[in-house]
């Protein structure tokens, strides 16, 4: 595996503080490893501390960490992809471990698990955090029926062959939320690799607000929800409108029952108009979901191109 190339990815806004610890941990760790950092509009030094630590340095100009992380997979070529954030609150000696397993083959996407050891709970300061991961992770569980232990973790190793097929939408931190649902979706192999979490050192900032962007991730599960399971989606819609409609429809049917006459006309049309609903969106959803299903058939033969491609280098 020596021979095997790895890239460490490290999107940036404002991490002077840090970069630079965390530059030269992970080249202590992988030796091999090119690392590169991608400075997204920082407005302290924190491009020009990480290039005279030996980091490739690059510029992406579109705010947010998901457009970020989509010019690194459009123009990096590597074996094995290791994304990391730059606030040093994730462990350099645990990079072997989450490559390993991509580089031998075992793994498409490996996860590093803040959470089943328990040092995020104990290291991390940020209110509501541990309960939106908890929120986004039954989520994807019930939608998925896949259980990630630690769903939010920003470090994660990926294969060429993920990156490359690797559609990404999201243009803030709705990113790994986007990538887990992806890897479940299209069915990769994904393993959790445990590591100790720390807090960001005093002086160091979080860029994330605890309700803005934990809406933001909710709304992207729903508009993955809808753009992967569209059937599931869509019957959920109906199954809504349809109960609207009965317990709106339920009376003014007994009403007529009882007496012959229906005499709340405003009722029994409402009640109409949401089992008509209940009817299009089910019917969205079995045209969705077959065009769904082409673009799954499309996006595997990608992927078998991919491959030959990679075998072929």
């Amino acid at each position: 595996m020596s021979d095997r190339s790895i890239a460490v990815l490290i999107p940036c806004y404002n991490e002077a503080l840090t970069i630079a610890k965390v530059v030269d941990d992970f080249h202590a760790a992988l030796p091999q490893a090119t690392i590169y950092v991608y400075d997204n509009n920082s407005t302290d030094d924190t491009a020009t501390i990480a290039a005279a630590h030996g980091a490739v340095v690059h510029y992406e100009p579109r705010q947010g960490k998901g457009n970020v992380v989509r010019q690194m997979f459009r123009d990096i070529e590597a074996d094995c992809y290791l994304m990391v954030d730059g606030d040093d609150t994730y462990p350099a000696e645990s990079a072997p471990a989450l490559c390993a397993p991509i580089l031998n083959g075992t793994a498409d996407m490996t996860v590093g698990d803040r959470l089943s050891n328990g040092t995020y709970a104990q290291e991390n300061k940020r209110a509501g955090h541990g309960f939106g991961n908890n929120l986004v992770r039954a989520m994807i569980k019930w939608i998925y029926g896949y259980g990630f232990e630690d769903v939010m973790t920003g470090y994660r190793a990926f294969s060429r062959v993920f990156v490359k097929t690797c559609p990404v939408l999201s243009a803030g931190f709705q990113i790994e939320t986007e990538l887990s649902i992806h890897a479940v979706d299209r069915r990769w192999r994904i393993m959790d690799v445990p590591i100790v979490y720390r807090d960001r050192p005093e002086g160091s900032v979080s860029k994330l607000n605890t309700v803005s962007d934990g809406v933001r991730v909710i709304m992207a599960i729903a508009s993955l929800f809808k753009n992967y399971r569209p059937l599931k989606f869509f019957s959920l819609v109906a199954l809504i409108l349809l109960v609207a409609g009965l317990i709106a429809g339920i009376p003014v049917i007994l009403e007529y029952f009882s007496t012959g006459l229906v005499e709340r006309f405003p009722t029994a049309i409402l009640a109409v108009g949401f089992v008509f609903l209940a009817s299009l969106a089910f019917c969205a959803g079995l045209i969705l979901d077959t065009v769904a299903k082409s673009e799954r058939r499309e996006w595997e033969l990608a992927v078998y191109r991919e491959m030959n491609r990679e075998t072929s280098r």
